[in-house]
Order: structure tokens, then sequence, then C-alpha cells
């Protein structure tokens, strides 16, 4: 039998429960930093097989996590978990926002350190209920409501545990050393630094982390040429309250600042160095229309091309906000609440991918070129580490058909890729081995 055979056999026998367990995290939808319930579900498909687990404080950096919740929503979504029934045990381990899961296998054979991060959490969005939409239709859409796995992050989970299973599979066949993480918090980039902080990357040779996107299916895209680096803020505005009809000159008026900053931020300067991004995402004002808001609230992110790029919007930005601020007479405060830089993949990787999945019959073409994408991944701190270190990264793109654009209520794609992308990571583990 030859090694891709081999490989396929044992893909083709876990695809049933690829997708059971997509479809059962797709269910239970859990924002970044709590996701509790999702965790228990990965520590429970993970005891059985030869890992060695990491969680709470031992998965990432106390002090280096970005974006936490509030100490009352850390509490509901603890509170929803027990009702859900994760273990106290478990729970006490994790409570405050110390979600995520790291796995190491040890073969205790020489080899390389081969790490794999696999993201955990969802987003703020109300799932569709239309009637067409597969996971209504299929019935496990989100029970969580106004949650959703809009990004794929459920079928990422899925994947890694569909690793962890083969690799206890072949593990008498393997050398070195595996680690996978499961991340927190990667929407709104607030949870890899942290990670990387803990230094479970410091001794890896060889990093892999991936997407399922909108490309043919069977198609695996080997890297990445960059991301856009981003800058997330929480801005609060604080001022003074007055009767708006008898008064209003005693008044300084946030929700005025606010709205001031929010149309003056559009008009940073594009940079002649390369692309740019500002995007003003949320704002909250005022109680009343007779009353001189004191208060408001604003959610803004900056993106690059380059790390430089996106600190020259980041800087313009700042300045903006204090002098929308001063201009009313209010005070600003800005809260760096999630941060990714710039990272492209090492250009081995075209070659190391193609030449491990030839004759797979689950990947249909290697692209030939990296994708430059047009968001942005904190997966990039992991790739930069490992590089820094002198191994070697690659952020993969898994092809599929998607239903609707991510972050989209209606966002789902074909389950099959699910198979695709473990054939094509364990293909690459073989294709390393000492």
């Amino acid at each position: 039998m030859t090694v891709n055979q081999h490989v396929s056999d044992k893909v083709s026998k876990i695809e049933p429960l690829l997708t059971e367990w997509r479809r059962d995290l797709h269910q239970f939808p859990e924002l970044g930093w709590c996701e509790y319930q999702t965790t228990a579900y990965i520590v429970e498909k993970l005891t059985p097989l030869s890992f060695q687990l990491f969680l709470g404080k031992e998965v990432s950096d106390s002090v280096s996590r970005m974006g936490l919740p509030t100490e009352e929503e850390d509490q509901w979504h603890l509170d929803r978990a027990r009702k859900n029934g994760v273990p106290l045990e478990l729970l006490e381990k994790m409570k405050g926002s110390h979600t995520g899961v790291v796995a190491q296998l040890d073969t205790g054979k020489p080899g390389k350190h081969m790490a794999f991060r696999f993201d955990i959490d969802a987003l703020p969005i109300h799932e569709t209920p239309d009637a067409e939409h597969a996971p209504v239709r299929e019935q496990f859409a989100s029970r969580h409501d106004g949650q959703m796995h809009a990004c794929g992050h459920d079928g990422h989970t899925s994947i890694g545990l569909g690793v962890a299973h083969l690799l206890h599979d072949l593990k008498d066949e393997l050398t070195g050393v595996y680690t996978l993480i499961f991340q927190p918090a990667e929407e709104g980039v607030r949870g890899a630094q942290s990670i990387v902080e803990k230094g479970w990357l410091d001794q890896a040779d060889l990093f892999l982390a991936g997407h399922i996107m909108d490309q043919p299916v069977g198609t695996i895209v080997p890297g990445i040429s960059s991301s856009l680096a981003t800058s997330k803020y929480n801005v609060t505005f604080s001022g003074v309250s007055s009767h708006a009809g008898a008064s209003p000159e005693t008044g300084q008026n946030a929700l005025f600042a606010a709205a001031t900053a929010a149309t003056q931020l559009y008009g940073i300067a594009r940079h002649s160095a390369g692309a740019t991004r500002m995007n003003v995402g949320k704002l909250i004002a005022g109680n009343g229309r007779n009353i001189i808001a004191d208060t408001a609230y604003m959610e803004i992110e900056t993106r690059g091309e380059t790390n430089e790029l996106n600190e020259y919007v980041s800087t313009k930005a700042l300045t903006i906000l204090k002098a929308s601020a001063d201009m009313h007479g209010v005070q600003v405060t800005s809260e760096l609440v999630g941060k990714g830089i710039s990272a492209q993949s090492d250009e081995i990787w075209s070659e190391i991918i193609s030449s491990s999945v030839q004759g797979s019959k689950y990947v249909k073409h290697v692209s030939s070129s990296f994708e430059k994408i047009g968001g942005s991944e904190d997966a990039t701190f992991m790739m930069e580490r490992v590089q820094a270190k002198g191994g070697l990264a690659t952020y993969l793109l898994y092809g599929s058909n998607l239903s609707a654009a991510h972050h989209n209520p209606a966002f789902d794609y074909g389950e099959g890729v699910l198979s695709i992308a473990v054939d094509t990571l364990i293909h690459i583990v073989l294709n390393q081995q000492t």
C-alpha cells in the first residue's frame, strides 16, 4: 500500500466524525475568551488519545491576553457552560477567560517539532433562520442566540481534532514532537500573542495554520504573500450632560465629539507605499433627544499592508480622536484590544506541499502562487516567532464553496473541505519524517 493510499484510507474512516464534530461545535458557538463549552468538547475528544493536554493558565500568558470580556460577560458565559454540562473541575481551570487547549505528542524519537494552530471562537452574529440554510435544514444551527460560527472556526477545530486522531493512529511511524494549539479569541486578533508569549512556538521547526476560503473544492493554496497588519481600539468619549433646551451651553457633547471623529477618521490620507484601511464599526451615544450626551463609545480598527503602514493609520487615528475630543471639550480614552502583524509564508512551502500531496485522493490542485489576503490574522504572531527562531511557517487556504461571505449570517461551507484539510496536513507530516 502506498503512503497516499494509507493516509486516504485513514481519512476516509474519520470523515463521518469530522462532520459530526463540526456540526456539534456549530450548535454552541462561543465568543473569544469565553469558549468554555468548546474547550471542554475538545478536551473530551482528545483525552483518549496519546497527547499531553495543557489547559487554563498553561495555554496563554495571562498578562498578554487582549480584548478580554468584562467580569459580568465572562461569568454569564461560564454559567451557561455549567448549565450545558461542562464539568465543574474543568470550569475551575478555565475560569477568568483562560480558554483553549494545547495538545502535545512527543514520540520520544529524534525528529522535527511541528506546530499547528486551529482557531475555536465564534462571532456575535445572529444566524439566519432561512430554511434553505444548511445548518437550519440539517438541524445543527446555532443554539446560542446572537452567536454564530460565521467564519469556519467550527470546521478548523474539527480539522484539528481529525489531525490529532490520525497522529495518534500513526504515532509508531512518526518521529519528533507535535504541538496542536486550539486557540481562543482569533476574532479581533486577540489571542495568539499571549500563546506566543507563553513559549509554545519557541522550539517549533515548522508551523502551519490555515483557513477555509472561497476557492475551488480540492484546491490548496500553500501560503500567503501578505496579510494586513491591524490594530483594534475601544474608544470612550466622556463629557457633561445638560438640558438641551434650557442650558445647552453648559454641556460637553460626547456624541458630537464621537460623530466628528467618525467622519474625520475616514479622511485619513491613503499612503503611496501600499494599501491601508480604516473602519468605524460601532458607535453608541446619547440618552434622549433633549439631553446633551455625556458619553459615547466607539469600536474602530486600522489596517495596513505592512506593519509600518498600519502604524501610520493608527497614529493618525489617535490624533483625530484626541482632536475631536478637544474641539468639543470632552475627554477621550482609547484602549488597544487587538493587534495583528503582517507576515508571509516561506517560499519553500509551495514545494513542500506540492511534493507531499502528490497522488492524494482528496487534494485536486495545489496553487502555484501564494495568496494576498485582504484580512488580518493573529496567527501571524506565531509565524513570526517560528521564523525568527529559524523555522519555517505558513498559512494555508483550504478551498470550498461558500454559501455566503465570511462574517455573514448565511455563511456556510461544503463539509468535504474538512477531509481535504486533514489529508493535506497529515501528508505534510509524513513528508517531514526523518
